[in-house]
């Protein structure tokens, strides 16, 4: 008799149809996997980010979906309406609550994604002790503690327990994924996880290819004129330190220069930024668009931003960046020159590297690189030759594919698996 396809599920906060951040990259794969034959079933959360607010229609005690052939379980958790400090963890630990009764389809193999950290503990608990021959997967998008340490929030108990959490998840899973070479670096140095336990899987751009843009069409549709266009799409948070990017157009404003900052997304920090830059002429905001229009709005703008916030250099690779590249414009990185994100824009060749928390130096570059039109172009089109070359979905998922079906055909010694419950 012919073995079943193998069963995945993957646990994660983050899912379809959230627009930004994580959900797009789990979405992805899930849907990758079930088209390569594997019966994928997701458990998550109601849709919530970056708005911090259940979406219309969602927030039931539960509710199951299929999904572009993947099923799906929702499971109603705690939306702070601010997430910071204790909001965010009591978010994630009433998630990780329901993990542990929520019913995982007797699997082949899990999946957790991380952020969120402590739900995946959770899920990996439950695995530890009634399920041990079943392989966790723990695929890490962020690193809690280094972003607690680099965004200056480290010290006191409350970071000690997020640092020994993080170290047990990933000394308890038989492979972590990580979506850079050098996140692979800290994980094994910072968590003394051997090296040959880490798996590398790029990020990708999410969005679908999309015909030529008619570039003064989508200027026109947005209120844009001849003025230097600097756009910075997706969260507004703190790890974001968008501060930078009103200070900068505040003092635009002040010298009569030519440009405007453009924050299009939504976030936590959104209404305070909106707040800060009340009266700023050379600043806009833009809610969230659709996948469609969000492309067009990349492809009119003169130059792409991601801003850090001071001392974030290793924490994260912004996912904003696959979706940069892959709209042919020039990308301007305000952020730690050593760190990841400067290293990935020059791999890339895609745009220039300013210092974090500097308005002046972001104002003159944008200035510079905007009345630069040659120079623009030739680093769009870098950035997208590298999307093309290096951060290909398909790629990426078979890399995925390849690692879950070692874990379940059995790379490690390990007696035949135990035939979980239903629960």
């Amino acid at each position: 008799m012919s073995r079943p396809a193998p069963a995945v599920t993957v646990l994660g906060v983050n899912y379809p149809p959230e627009p930004t951040g994580i959900s797009p990259y789990t979405g992805a794969m899930t849907r990758g996997l079930t088209r390569r034959g594997y019966r994928t079933h997701v458990v998550t959360t109601h849709p919530h980010y970056p708005e911090w607010r259940v979406s219309p229609g969602y927030g039931q005690w539960s509710r199951r979906e299929h999904l572009d052939g993947v099923d799906t379980l929702r499971l109603r958790h705690y939306v702070p309406t601010k997430p910071s400090g204790i909001r965010r963890l009591l978010s994630e630990l009433s998630f990780g609550m329901r993990l542990i009764a929520a019913p995982l389809r007797r699997p082949d193999a899990v999946v957790a994604v991380s952020p969120a950290l402590f739900s995946s503990a959770a899920a990996a608990l439950r695995l530890k002790l009634f399920h041990r021959q079943t392989p966790l997967v723990v695929w890490v998008q962020d690193l809690y503690w280094l972003g607690l340490r680099e965004t200056g929030q480290a010290g006191g108990i409350s970071s000690r327990i997020i640092q020994h959490t993080e170290k047990w998840l990933l000394s308890n899973a038989d492979r972590v994924v990580v979506i850079h070479d050098r996140f692979a670096d800290r994980v094994s140095v910072d968590f003394d996880i051997p090296r040959e336990r880490i798996h590398v899987v790029r990020n990708w751009t999410h969005l679908a290819p999309t015909p030529p843009i008619d570039r003064a069409a989508a200027r026109a549709a947005r209120g844009w004129g001849d003025e230097v266009v600097v756009l910075h799409a997706g969260n507004m948070g703190i790890k974001q330190g968008l501060g930078n990017v009103v200070d900068a157009a505040r003092l635009a404003a002040e010298r009569g220069d030519d440009v405007r900052f453009v924050l299009m997304g939504g976030g936590g920090e959104r209404e305070r930024l909106r707040a800060l830059g009340e009266g700023v002429s050379t600043l806009q905001f833009i809610d969230p668009l659709p996948d469609a229009e969000f492309s067009a709005a990349l492809a009119a703008a003169d130059i792409l931003l991601v801003n850090e916030y001071p001392g974030v250099s290793e924490m994260a690779v912004p996912s904003k960046l696959t979706s940069y590249f892959s709209s042919g414009r020039p990308v301007i990185a305000a952020t730690d020159s050593k760190g990841i994100t400067a290293d990935e824009v020059r791999a890339a060749g895609a745009g220039v590297v300013v210092p974090a928390a500097s308005p002046k130096a972001l104002l003159d570059a944008s200035l510079s690189l905007g009345r630069d039109h040659a120079r623009a172009d030739e680093l769009g089109a870098s950035g997208k030759r590298y999307r093309e070359t290096v951060l290909d979905e398909t790629f990426a998922i078979e890399s995925f594919a390849t690692l879950l079906e070692t874990l379940i055909d059995g790379d490690r010694a390990r007696p035949p698996r135990t035939v979980m419950s239903a629960s």
